[in-house]
């Protein structure tokens, strides 16, 4: 039985990592933190303008700098950015420092739950639906070769998610 002091969210953007993370987190007790919204906090400045000022590669620096200082902390669930499992040295983090849960998302999926979203500088261009489905190739390999756990995110409410969240991770290795 795998033994992890914190839960970790993957999965692309838009499957739910933050919403359905938060009531997780409440049901084990553990301290929610999102990667993202840390890298904001700790910077002062939103994504899209570290995307602006420091390109991909600076954002992506900070994220890994990031994910170190959180993923070393216990107690913890943390929902990681689409792109934070592109970099070995993350997954390697990752892997050491909790059970990983895998939100499986379809773009169609995606494209519904972003369509009004203008906060996510790699979907800033006009054809969302085809750089999603170019993320999906490369990514949605890496999720599941990760993964200690995929759910499949559905069309249903946040918290009926949560639930199936709960139940699947009750039937797998977690300990809490």
């Amino acid at each position: 039985m795998a033994l992890a002091r914190n839960l970790i969210f993957i999965g692309p953007t838009g499957a739910g990592k933050t919403t359905v993370g938060k009531r997780v987190a409440q049901h084990f007790g553990l301290l929610f933190l999102d990667l993202d919204h840390e890298i904001e906090r700790q910077t002062g400045a939103d994504i899209p303008l570290i995307f602006d000022i420091e390109g991909e590669a600076g954002f992506r620096r900070r994220e890994t700098n990031m994910l170190k200082s959180l993923s070393s902390r216990g107690g913890v669930l943390l929902a990681t950015g689409g792109g934070a499992v592109v970099a070995e040295e993350n997954r390697e983090i990752m892997r050491s420092s909790g059970f990983i849960v895998y939100l499986a998302t379809p773009v169609e999926r995606q494209l519904q739950r972003l369509r009004q979203d203008k906060r996510r500088p790699l979907l800033s261009a006009p054809n969302r639906d085809q750089v999603l489905a170019d993320m999906a190739r490369v990514r949605n390999p890496i999720y599941e070769a990760l993964a200690d756990l995929t759910v499949q995110s559905e069309a249903v409410s946040v918290s009926q998610m949560a639930r199936r969240v709960l139940d699947q991770i009750g039937q797998s290795d977690y300990v809490n």
